[in-house]
């Protein structure tokens, strides 16, 4: 078998339809595009609306990208953890009975602010460098879900 030998699988690629040759094809005369009127001739441009503003300009402003991956974190200050006394482990679970966290299916993210005066052993799902080190330097120990 050779480059030139292979071929497309009959009827998986069907023959394009050719407009306006004739009315033996039956797709002749008006070529499918009614009779009269803009559209049936060949001045009108894709999304010209008749002098209206287009649907395009009309709409605001949607740029960019939105990344449907994207991992959102739920922000918990340092600070906010001094409430809890140390004797069980602050995990999410607490941090949603203490109304900190919302969800019980959000991501919890620890950040620095604050000062932590216990040593706490805490469960999240990310740090940040500075809380991490709050943590470490009260005694406490930081553990990643």
């Amino acid at each position: 078998m050779r480059l030139h030998d292979l071929k497309p699988d009959p009827g998986s690629r069907p023959k394009k339809v050719r407009k306006g040759r004739g009315i033996g094809s039956g797709k002749g005369r008006t070529a499918a595009r009614g009779t009269k009127g803009q559209k049936a001739r060949n001045t009108v441009r894709v999304g010209f609306e008749g002098g209206q503003t287009p649907l395009q300009r009309r709409l605001p402003f949607k740029r960019g990208f939105r990344n449907p991956f994207r991992v959102e974190y739920v922000a918990v200050n340092v600070g906010q953890l001094d409430r809890f006394d140390g004797s069980a482990p602050v995990t999410p679970d607490l941090l949603i009975q203490a109304h900190l966290v919302r969800n019980p299916e959000d991501r919890v993210k620890i950040l620095g602010e604050g000062e932590v005066t216990r040593a706490l052993t805490v469960r999240a799902h990310g740090f940040s460098k500075s809380a991490l080190e709050k943590i470490q330097a009260a005694g406490g120990t930081a553990e990643t879900i």
